[in-house]
């Protein structure tokens, strides 16, 4: 993994919007419908050569497909492994249990969505069936960024979230599931690293799902299951070295009062039990800005790096350069090491096929000033001009 050797270098999440013919092809292939699968392959292609364009324009360092290929960022799985069907009766967070004017206005927006919380759940035993789709994908990409990047990545969800989104109607306890998870979802893993980009695994479980799945744990109970999380992750990635894997942890992206989050302070200990060499977070939406007390407390393991979130992914606020370039200064003041900070989004864009907070146009905007605010913080902190 690349440092910010002479600037600070820039990357995202992952997830960018997709347009609205591939979004409806995504969603009939999940459903079951027919399609053409020659049709499929062409937007697929014209989708990922659009966004690596976007983000080359932008000035990202470290460039992925923008998940263009699949229908979200984890409920693809199923399409690849046997042992799902059915439907999940997945919680919701608390808020929109409290709030039912955020689900009322949230169905007023996004009447056509993916599945969410229909996802299916593990009814038989877990086999992951062909590497064909995970290398398609990763053909594809490389194909058509080429060299238009300085180090390409591809996500892959965690085990844990997987577990929390897609239920365990199977196996005879829900660790007995998430090791399940791990064991088939590393043959994804070890696909993304064999092919020479960096693996993210995004796993809001990790932070988000003290809301939803473990609402009703204490928060000494909840840190449990994040470790034990956290060792599916570490399952999963064995034997990759931790300089080419980063790890993403959110609160879920949606825009909503987030005021059930748990502290980032409670959980960050036993995050930095993955064995990963870079760590992503959330440090821009409006509940989270202030966590870096948090890094303080509980300092980053020299062995990391740390990728802030410099621009929030739910408002079309595009944010001011200058302020992205604070943001970066105080991830670095923070870390204590300019070279060990990457400029970032909060979370994706696109998490979800037809669930965009973010319109295009102004994904692009953020995506340059998270680049124009890295050069200003990198002429601060490096004391020359970025060319």
């Amino acid at each position: 993994m690349i440092l910010s050797r002479d600037r600070v270098l820039t990357t995202h999440v992952g997830s960018l919007p997709r347009n609205d013919k591939l979004s409806d092809l995504l969603v009939r292939q999940e459903a079951g419908e027919t399609f053409d699968a020659k049709e499929m392959a062409a937007e697929m292609d014209k989708a990922v050569g659009h966004v690596v364009d976007k983000q080359v324009s932008a000035g990202i360092d470290i460039g992925n497909d923008g998940e263009q290929q699949r229908v979200g960022f984890q409920t693809y799985v199923p399409q690849r492994m046997s042992g799902f069907g059915g439907v999940s009766k997945r919680r919701r967070g608390r808020e929109f249990e409290e709030f039912p004017e955020l689900v009322a206005g949230l169905a007023r927006r996004f009447p056509h969505i993916s599945k969410q919380q229909n996802a299916p759940e593990a009814q038989g035993e877990l086999k992951y069936l062909d590497l064909k789709p995970i290398e398609s994908e990763l053909s594809r990409f490389k194909r058509i960024a080429g060299t238009k990047f300085s180090e390409q990545f591809m996500t892959a969800p965690s085990p844990g979230i997987v577990s929390t989104t897609m239920l365990n109607a199977f196996y005879d306890s829900h660790d007995a599931y998430l090791a399940a998870i791990a064991r088939e979802m590393r043959n994804e893993y070890l696909a993304i690293h064999k092919a020479g980009l960096i693996l993210q695994i995004d796993a809001p479980d990790l932070a988000m799902d003290r809301t939803m799945m473990y609402r009703d744990l204490d928060d000494t109970a909840f840190v449990k299951r994040v470790e034990a999380h956290v060792a599916a992750i570490n399952a999963g990635i064995e034997g990759i070295p931790r300089d080419r894997v980063r790890l993403h942890v959110c609160y879920g992206n949606w825009e909503g009062p987030h005021i059930h989050d748990v502290p980032l302070g409670t959980i960050l200990p036993a995050i930095y039990q993955a064995k990963v060499g870079a760590l992503s977070i959330e440090f821009s939406n409006p509940r989270h800005a202030h966590e870096y007390g948090a890094l303080r407390k509980h300092p980053l393991p020299k062995d990391m790096l740390l990728v802030p979130g410099v621009v929030e992914t739910t408002s079309n606020f595009v944010e001011h350069p200058e302020v992205v370039a604070r943001r970066i200064e105080e991830a670095v003041a923070t870390v204590g090491d300019r070279e060990r900070v990457i400029a970032s989004t909060d979370c994706g864009f696109g998490t979800f096929t037809n669930r965009e907070w973010v319109i295009e146009p102004a994904v692009w905007l953020k995506l340059r000033s998270i680049r124009e605010g890295a050069d200003i913080a990198s002429a601060r902190l490096w004391g020359k001009k970025v060319a």
